[in-house]
Formats: C-alpha cells, sequence, structure tokens
C-alpha cells in the first residue's frame, strides 16, 4: 500500500464524515446544526458584552467566565466552517494543513476549558472556603498569571503529540470518521509505527480527565465540608447554589468527553454512527449549554442580560 510521507503529506487530502445513512438528509440536517452554532456563538458573546459593560461583574469569577466563554467561541468558530460546509454544501475534503490545523485547535480549546474550569474551581474554593480572604487571593496579577499559565500548559503540552502527528506518513485511506479533524482519526490513517502517540495521547488524556476532575472534586470536597460547617440551612443554600452553574459545566464537558475517549478505546465494534454522534456532543454541548446554564443560575448575568435587552427596546 502506497502512502505519503514527508512533505508529499502536506498534499494529502481527507474526506470528513457527515452522519452514516443519514447522507441524503445533509441539506435538512444542516438547520439544527447552523442553530445550534448560532446559539453557541450569540450565546457567549452575549455572556462576553455583558461582562465588559458591567463594571460590577468585573471580579475574579466573572474574568474566569469570560475566559470560558472566550474557549467556547474558539471550539465552535475552528470547527463549524468544516461541519457547516459539509451539511450545507456536500463539501467533504479537507486538506492536510487545514486538517492539521483544526485538529491543534480543537485539542488546544478543549485543554484550556478543562484548565479554566479547574480554575474556577479554585475560585469558588476561595470565595467560600476563605471569604475575608478572597480579595487578596485572587488579585487581577493573579488572575492574569493564573490565564497566562492556563493558555503555557495548553500549548506546549499537546505540542509533541501535533509534531509527531506531523511527520507520519499516511496511507491512501482516507476516510476520516467525523465532520471534523481529531488525533484519534488522524492517527487511524498513519501506515507507520504510532506508539509515541498512542502512549503521550493517553497521558494527555489522563491528565485532562483524571488529574483535573480529581482536583476539582478535591475542591468541592472542601467545599461542601465548609458549607456543611454553616449553621443556617439558608445560607447552606445560599453556598451551594453559587456552585451550581460551574458544577453543570463541568458535568457538561467531561461526560462528553469521557463518552467519545470510551468510545474510541472500547467500541471498536460499536456502529460509526454512535462514533459520530459522540463526537458531535462533545464538539457541541459545552459551547451551547454553558452560556445557558450561566444565564440560567447566575443572578447577576441574567440580571446584566435583561438590562442589555431593555437597553436596545428603549
Amino acid at each position: 500500500m502506497s502512502s505519503l510521507s514527508g512533505n508529499n503529506s502536506t498534499l494529502f487530502t481527507f474526506i470528513l464524515t457527515g452522519i452514516p445513512g443519514l447522507e441524503a438528509e445533509h441539506s435538512w440536517l444542516s438547520i439544527p446544526f447552523s442553530s445550534i452554532y448560532l446559539v453557541a456563538l450569540v450565546g457567549n458573546c452575549t455572556i462576553l458584552f455583558v461582562i465588559k459593560t458591567h463594571p460590577s461583574l468585573h471580579e475574579p469569577m466573572y474574568y474566569f467566565l469570560s475566559m470560558l466563554a472566550l474557549t467556547d467561541l474558539g471550539l465552535s468558530l475552528s470547527t463549524m466552517p468544516t461541519v457547516l460546509k459539509l451539511f450545507w454544501l456536500n463539501s467533504r475534503e479537507i486538506g492536510f494543513e487545514s486538517c492539521f490545523a483544526q485538529f491543534c485547535f480543537v485539542h488546544l480549546f478543549s485543554f484550556i476549558e478543562s484548565s479554566v474550569l479547574l480554575a474556577m474551581a479554585f475560585d469558588r474554593y476561595v470565595a467560600i472556603c476563605k471569604p475575608l480572604r478572597y480579595g487578596s487571593i485572587l488579585t487581577n496579577a493573579r488572575i492574569a498569571m493564573i490565564g497566562l499559565a492556563i493558555l503555557g500548559r495548553s500549548t506546549f503540552l499537546p505540542l509533541p503529540l501535533a509534531l509527531m502527528l506531523r511527520r507520519l506518513p499516511f496511507c491512501k485511506s482516507r476516510v476520516l470518521s467525523h465532520p471534523y479533524c481529531l488525533h484519534q482519526d488522524l492517527m487511524r490513517l498513519a501506515c507507520a509505527d504510532t506508539t509515541f502517540n498512542r502512549l503521550y495521547g493517553l497521558v494527555l488524556v489522563s491528565l485532562i480527565m483524571i488529574l483535573d476532575p480529581l482536583l476539582i472534586v478535591v475542591s468541592y470536597a472542601l467545599i461542601f465540608k465548609t458549607i456543611l460547617g454553616i449553621a443556617s440551612w439558608k445560607e447552606r443554600l445560599k453556598a451551594l447554589n453559587n456552585c451550581l452553574s460551574h458544577i453543570f459545566a463541568v458535568l457538561a464537558l467531561y461526560i462528553p468527553m469521557i463518552g467519545l475517549s470510551v468510545v474510541y478505546r472500547f467500541g471498536h465494534h460499536a456502529s460509526p454512527l454512535v462514533h459520530v454522534l459522540m463526537a458531535n456532543i462533545y464538539l457541541l454541548v459545552p459551547p451551547v449549554l454553558n452560556p445557558i446554564i450561566y444565564s440560567i443560575k447566575t443572578k447577576q448575568i441574567r440580571k446584566g442580560i435583561s438590562r442589555v435587552f431593555m437597553q436596545r427596546k428603549m
């Protein structure tokens, strides 16, 4: 079987896959997919606008929420062109360079999202367990340092994976399993030893799906311990309510992410439809649900959105 390697691989094109068995319905499927992307873009842009234009929201919690909204926008925009082009125009080809860039952005923003949720867990821990020191611990300078650390971690940790993938030769089979490019999918088409990619990929998966959630769980164990020490049930419920938005955002990211990883590692005999559905859920659920969750569960954001719409009507 012939393959393309080295510089020639940059001329290689891949074939994206829509929904198996529903190829004839792609034009109709473009409507819900377009709607979902629109909700994600409008929702996250609204969150950013509200936080930027309301000085009362210029606090650590909302700075982290801004980071989350920016990450969700990046995740949506990095895949939207190929996904919608496939469903609108049935355009399935994507060049190696475009596919490689898309894979890098998808993994970059996934790592950033996990890291931001971990930082938000730390924010909730400090707010509830050390309320008198909240302002002195989470200063603007410290939040900026946390943001830079998140960006550095999310950029440099996956870098060896990307560099090794770029050097791999690819066989003539060009068909990917999803409407966008993922590392697992690209690695499957390589006709060379992928041991490094598999092992290093496992390390990254362990980091993002074991270490980060474990640290979040530890933070909430300390938070719940503090909440249980509060005498008033009203104060307990108020403290718990302040954490609900973040808990839902954590579940919205990690449940689809773990589901996709399980399907890839243990679902080799599962229907292709299962793989595609899990990949699309992983891609679309967090950017859509996060602004909805924070708009409903966070009173300050809800009031800010109401004021924005009231000003538009006047």
